[in-house]
């Protein structure tokens, strides 16, 4: 009856990056390391597993010879977040009555 979650977004922290990302399209590090309240570490880990799975694009760069890092949502990333959401409906509404 339900639908299996995809694990890669089904993470506190990966979920909220795609999120953020979903509506911006692209975000610098340091803006999703605020926003969501993430150590260095942990951010850098999570964009690490979302880039591999294709979710995400990472830009590294300088600016004022200092690093930039800018993050992208890729279309495979917008199709599984839209997927999650709906897969997620069906977790809130199992009857399927509106």
């Amino acid at each position: 009856m339900f639908k299996e979650l995809d694990p890669v977004l089904h993470s506190q922290l990966r979920l909220a990056i795609v999120s953020l990302l979903i509506s911006l399209e692209e975000a610098e590090f340091t803006f999703l390391k605020e926003k969501i309240n993430a150590t260095s570490g942990n951010l850098s880990v999570q964009l690490d597993k979302l880039k591999t799975e294709g979710y995400i694009e990472i830009n590294k760069t300088f600016r004022n010879n200092y690093p930039l890092t800018v993050c992208k949502i890729t279309k495979k990333g917008i199709s599984a977040f839209e997927k999650y959401v709906d897969t997620l409906k069906t977790y809130l509404n199992p009857g399927g009555n509106k």
